[in-house]
């Protein structure tokens, strides 16, 4: 056997306390984030919001100017969350963020 016969191991996923750490950082000052969608907030009122954040790249939902719910996110690493990751109600990042 050699060292090219060996699977890969598979990559970890993002945990929503993780993406929400990350979003918790941004309205701390402490990371920067920036939108990466061509609408502005304003511009999109209802619908998916793409922002990325130091590598990692965020989709929230943004339901008539107000920010409801985190879909997805992507580590520059591969790693990922997203919405139905099979986690509990109430435990996605933004959810997370009001505890």
């Amino acid at each position: 056997m050699t060292l090219t016969d060996c699977p890969e191991e598979p990559t970890p996923a993002l945990t929503a306390r993780e993406v929400c750490q990350v979003l918790r950082d941004v309205i701390f000052g402490r990371r920067v984030m920036v939108r990466v969608c061509a609408q502005t907030w304003d511009e999109l009122y209802a619908g998916m919001f793409l922002v990325e954040i130091e590598g990692l790249s965020i989709t929230i939902f943004n339901d008539c100017d107000e920010l409801d719910y985190c879909e997805a996110c992507v580590s520059s690493d591969g790693r990922r969350w997203s919405c139905d990751s099979g986690d509990r109600y109430g435990t996605e990042p933004v959810a997370l963020l009001s505890t």
